[in-house]
C-alpha cells in the first residue's frame, strides 16, 4: 500500500530522537556495568566539601608503604541523575580515615513519588555496601533494587575524591 500523506520531516526525527532517548535512560537501568562508556553522558555535579581536615600527625608519621591517597576528613557533594519523570539530586556525605569510608549519609530531594520510594530504598542499604571499604574500589550500581539512584551516588563520589587527594 502507498501512502498519500507523509508524515512531515520534523516530527519523524523528533520521533526518532526520543526513541534514542528512551534507549539511553534504559541503558542506565542496566544492571552490573561498570564502565563509563556504556553509561549516559555524565550530569554535571556540584560539590563543596563540608569540612576538610589535613591528615593528622599520626597518619602522617605512618609507614610509607600505607601513606593514604585521600586526606581523611568528612566530605560533602551533590549528585545528579535523570529518571524517566525528572532529574533527580542526591547529596552524599562520606568521612574517611586512612582512605577507607567510616561513615556515609546520603539525603535526596525526590520529585516524582516513584523517585521517592527508590531513593529511600537506596539510603536505606548503602551504608552496608561502602563503610568499610576503600573509596577507590567502591563503584555502586544497584542497591536495595534502585539501580538509578547510584548513578548520582556515583557522581558525587568522584567529586568527593577530586576533593579529598592527599
Amino acid at each position: 500500500m502507498i501512502r498519500t500523506t507523509a508524515v512531515p520531516r520534523p516530527v519523524r526525527i523528533g520521533t526518532a530522537l526520543l526513541g534514542v532517548a528512551g534507549i539511553v535512560t534504559l541503558a542506565g537501568c542496566a544492571g552490573g556495568t561498570t564502565s563509563d562508556a556504556a553509561a549516559p553522558a555524565p550530569v554535571e555535579t556540584t560539590a563543596a566539601p563540608a569540612a576538610t581536615s589535613a591528615p593528622s600527625e599520626s597518619a602522617a608519621t605512618g609507614s610509607a608503604a600505607t601513606s593514604g591517597t585521600y586526606a581523611d576528613g568528612t566530605y560533602e557533594a551533590t549528585g545528579q541523575y535523570a529518571t524517566p519523570e525528572s532529574v533527580e539530586t542526591v547529596d552524599v556525605t562520606l568521612t574517611l580515615a586512612g582512605d577507607t569510608i567510616t561513615d556515609v549519609t546520603v539525603t535526596g530531594d525526590p520529585q516524582a513519588a516513584e523517585s521517592r520510594r527508590y531513593q529511600s530504598e537506596f539510603i536505606g542499604g548503602i551504608a552496608g555496601e561502602v563503610v568499610g571499604k576503600k573509596l577507590d574500589e567502591i563503584s555502586v550500581s544497584k542497591v536495595a533494587g534502585s539501580s538509578l539512584t547510584s548513578g548520582g551516588f556515583n557522581n558525587a563520589v568522584e567529586t568527593i575524591k577530586t576533593e579529598a587527594k592527599a
